[in-house]
């Protein structure tokens, strides 16, 4: 897709038909098993042998049995937020982008009963997805609203927590985004997400920027990613304070290969490595004084 189409509701669509495809398939996955309730059978359930479908290794640190296989097989994050979000009992969590719900799932289930989480994304088989997966658990303090980053079905001071995995990347309008998070976080809230994020910027190749952004894809994740300086003055600029960006895995050409425009292909492999290294899976922590 070329630069002059990619309006922000271009973008948009582009990002709602790769992942109601994605949605598709594990609503399948959904129906045909009987899952993850109390009279269920284990085998329908994740397991935590990575050797599966389920136990991303994004979440090896997180207990991903007693879930339905579809809300893990789904998850297609660059990183775990519930590693960096610390949450507590009782804390009210807004999951930003919460595709098959993994994450509000797991979140509910460190905010116990007495805390509640919300799950919000723009794309309808997602939304059905989650639902379903939420209800295969009996999962009662969660709730999946639709709606985009930057209008968010939630008022004013209402989260204590905004969590995301891999998602503020896909807006076309991150100001906005940002600004909304800002918005409904109560005072003293706390923003824990993780990210795809360029350290330093994409200058000093033999094609332009433009160029490279115009042959990445937004749904995978790429072609929207911020640099840390950038991502740091939106944050500042939309009300945050105690800003930080975490690098924690920086990507290597058997990650992005695949997404590269084809102008860099035929470049020299140290130089395309130079590339898909400026990327990186990052935590970003922010505060909402």
């Amino acid at each position: 897709m070329s630069t002059l189409l990619r309006t922000p509701d271009a973008i948009k669509s582009e990002v709602q038909n790769r992942y109601g495809q994605i949605a598709d398939e594990n609503l399948q996955i959904a129906v045909a098993d009987s899952c993850c309730g109390p009279s269920s059978s284990a085998s329908s359930c994740c397991s935590t042998d990575s050797s599966g479908s389920c136990g991303s290794p994004l979440y090896l640190g997180e207990d991903l049995t007693e879930l339905p296989e579809a809300a893990v097989s789904s998850s297609l994050g660059c990183g775990n937020p519930q590693a960096i979000a610390a949450l507590q009992t009782g804390e009210v969590v807004l999951d930003l982008g919460s595709g098959g719900g993994l994450d509000v799932l797991l979140a509910a289930r460190q905010v116990g009963p007495t805390g509640f989480v919300y799950g919000v994304d723009m794309t309808d088989k997602m939304l059905e997805l989650a639902r379903t997966n939420a209800a295969k658990i009996g999962a009662t303090n969660v709730e999946f609203r639709k709606g985009e980053l930057e209008n968010l079905p939630l008022p004013d001071n209402s989260v204590d927590v905004i969590i995301s995995n891999c998602v503020v990347n896909l807006s076309p309008e991150k100001e906005n985004a940002l600004s909304e998070a800002f918005r409904v976080l109560k005072p003293g809230g706390r923003l824990a997400i993780s990210d795809i994020v360029v350290d330093g910027d994409l200058s000093g190749f033999p094609v332009s920027e433009a160029q490279i952004r115009a042959g990445l894809s937004w749904a995978g994740c790429i072609a929207g990613a911020l640099t840390i300086d950038q991502f740091t003055h939106l944050l500042e600029s939309a009300g945050f304070s105690e800003i930080d960006i975490e690098i924690q895995h920086r990507y290597n050409l058997d990650d992005f290969l695949g997404d590269l425009p084809t102008e860099l292909s035929s470049l020299e492999p140290t130089v395309v490595q130079n590339l898909v290294g400026r990327f990186t899976s990052s935590a970003v922590r922010a505060k909402k004084q």
